[in-house]
């Protein structure tokens, strides 16, 4: 079987919705770092596997794979991983949950945009906070409410594992970075216990997937 290889960055939400998924199909990989901070994603090798020079790149099956939620539908489809219903409808409903995330508020909150933002502040001490909290906060009360229309049994939308609990667990360790207020969120904090205690979610929390200091 050809080795399978996850070039990522500990911190980005794209890569950590796709750590998870791999440990949920107990898909074995090689985690090979590209850190943004050096702005390694912008180098010819990265740019050479992915011109977009996005993390997360899943190397698998004998393809290239980007963009996370396309990594995930396929994952989805070829380890039977149940991430969405069959049912059109219902799985409309749940997609619209995940997307709520992974569509609104991550691409606003990516490091490229707040260092654009920052920027555009002149640095001004607090720029980035500000700018993630607007944004994260709101879309996350979203969440709560959009919750209200399925049952947590423990997860966003039922006993096991979906999308939704996929995408929103990357955008909760997002708002306790930035200091976004989230103690009034009921529901998705019962998500976040159940999946802290799932151990395919906790093998794939950031600072355990911190590479070593070289």
């Amino acid at each position: 079987m050809t080795e399978v290889v996850l070039y990522d960055y500990w911190r980005s939400s794209a890569s950590y919705r796709v750590r998870i998924a791999l440990n949920l199909a107990g898909i074995s990989y090689r985690s090979v770092s590209v850190d943004l901070l050096k702005t390694a994603q912008k180098s010819p090798e990265h740019l050479a596997r992915n011109p977009q020079g996005l993390v997360p790149v899943l190397d698998i099956d004998g393809m290239r794979l980007t963009q996370s939620l396309a990594i995930l539908e396929y994952l989805d489809h070829t380890r039977a991983l149940n991430l969405l219903p069959t049912e059109p409808g219902a799985r409309a409903q749940q997609q619209a949950l995940a997307h709520s995330i992974a569509v609104d508020i991550h691409p606003v909150c990516n490091l490229s945009v707040v260092s654009y933002a920052a920027q555009l502040a002149d640095g001004r001490e607090g720029a980035r906070e500000d700018w993630m909290q607007r944004f994260i906060r709101p879309g996350l009360m979203a969440f709560e409410r959009m919750l209200d229309d399925f049952e947590q049994a423990p997860f966003c939308c039922g006993a096991t594992p979906g999308l939704a609990d996929l995408c929103l667990i990357p955008q909760i360790y997002n708002a306790r970075r930035w200091g976004v207020d989230i103690s009034d969120l009921p529901r998705l904090l019962s998500v976040e216990t159940a999946c802290a205690a799932h151990p395919a979610f906790a093998a794939a929390y950031p600072e355990t997937c911190k590479p070593a200091p070289t």
